[in-house]
């Protein structure tokens, strides 16, 4: 992730637009990548500072790329690598003796004359046959503990020159949520996944529904509740590349500008194009839940139609996205809740969840394992072995106490 010295935005009209490289504009930029990527991919063992050097040169020709741009692609890339550290202090000791093997011989000159008679090659020579190495060894090694002098060991990479692009344009957005006020989210599918990475980067949230199969997050910024820490910032710009990765949403995050202290707005929607690193969420959260869902099909049984996660439950930082949705032509509304693998830690959240919102009308699918693990449950429960059978939820859902509850939370 870049820091807020390798962001750049232009600010028009109360709205801010972070760097973004476009196909129309810089689609020369993917030569440009694809050799980035080859600087790293040829220069294990080379410092830090060489490698990027050699960036540097990728774009020595290129009028159109700030130094600020550089930078940020050397981040992004040295995020993928990893270097050599001097963790035990070895460079620093060598640099003792070193300097102390010297100290006797200064000044040292490049070439004798007869004020200064010590040659700098001689003492460096007999330094390096005292300590058994060569002065090239030995001045590899020297300055080992300095950043710019890390020797690069391993590059993980990115899988092409695509994808180093589209890293930097999320990459710019998220420095410019450093500094969020606020940040809203709207979102009508995969809201269950955005909830969970923003429980994830413990961003604190306010839940308001808008419409049919639409809710409204509210994510309170770093500027507005611990304006003196980047550590929230840092948490709201690491959910970003998960809401991108997720379908039909739209973002509005309110930015407060560090020179004039005045707010501006970044605008963002699932239709902008940028492409997230993470994989997009799976739709269904096991083979249990995909294999009901598509036995059920998208028909209506005995009047019940089937809703893939339709609702959100939420009561302050307390959410609950069950499974499923039953909705009846009557107006009758029953969730339910699937639960197969589980631990013990599983399954006290689950039952404190279940009894956080046991005044809702849940059913609750449990696996024969654990089902044993969860005794005194406040909802309704269906067991089952391998697999949920479509009759055993058709029966429950004509319980008199479903339909009791059903008809009480519709009034």
């Amino acid at each position: 992730m870049l820091t807020r010295e390798h962001a750049i935005a232009q600010y028009d009209a109360g709205q801010v637009r972070p760097d973004r490289l476009t196909q129309s504009a810089h689609r020369h930029y993917l030569q440009y990548a694809e050799r980035m990527l080859q600087v790293y991919r040829t220069g294990i063992g080379r410092t830090r500072r060489e490698v990027h050097r050699a960036v540097a040169a990728v774009f020595v020709d290129e009028e159109d790329c700030p130094q600020r741009r550089i930078d940020a692609f050397c981040k992004l890339l040295d995020d993928a690598s990893t270097y050599q550290r001097d963790r035990r202090g070895r460079a620093a000791a060598l640099r003792r003796e070193v300097f102390h093997m010297a100290a006797s011989k200064h000044p040292l000159v490049r070439k004798a004359d007869r004020l200064f008679e010590t040659q700098e090659k001689d003492v460096k020579c007999e330094i390096a046959e005292r300590l058994g190495k060569s002065w090239a060894e030995i001045d590899g090694e020297l300055f080992a503990d300095v950043i710019e002098f890390h020797r690069l060991e391993r590059f993980e990479g990115y899988t092409d020159a695509k994808a180093l692009l589209a890293r930097y344009n999320v990459a710019q957005v998220q420095a410019a949520l450093f500094d969020a006020v606020s940040m809203t989210v709207w979102a009508a599918d995969d809201f269950k996944t955005i909830l969970r990475y923003a429980k994830l980067a413990r961003l604190m949230h306010t839940i308001s529904r808008t419409g049919e199969g639409q809710y409204r997050l509210r994510f309170d910024g770093p500027a507005s509740v611990l304006r003196q820490t980047r550590r929230y910032g840092a948490a709201m710009a690491r959910f970003l590349p998960a809401l991108i990765a997720c379908r039909s949403w739209r973002m509005h995050a309110v930015i407060r500008t560090r020179r004039r202290s005045f707010n501006v707005r970044l605008e963002l929607s699932a239709d902008d194009g940028l492409n997230s690193h993470l994989p997009r969420p799976e739709e269904f959260d096991s083979q249990v839940e995909e294999s009901f869902a598509g036995k059920w099909g998208t028909d209506r049984r005995d009047g019940w139609l089937l809703d893939r996660e339709g609702e959100i439950l939420h009561r302050g930082q307390k959410v609950f996205v069950p499974d499923f949705v039953f909705r009846h032509d009557d107006g009758r509304v029953v969730l339910m809740e699937i639960v197969g693998f589980w631990t013990p830690e599983y399954i006290q959240a689950k039952m404190q969840t279940l009894r956080a919102f046991e005044d809702q009308c849940i059913l609750l699918a449990v696996a024969d394992p654990a089902s044993k693990a969860m005794s005194e449950l406040p909802v309704e429960v269906i067991r089952y072995k391998t697999a949920l059978r479509i009759n055993d939820v058709l029966e429950s859902l004509t319980n008199p106490s479903v339909a009791g509850i059903g008809e009480s939370n519709q009034s």
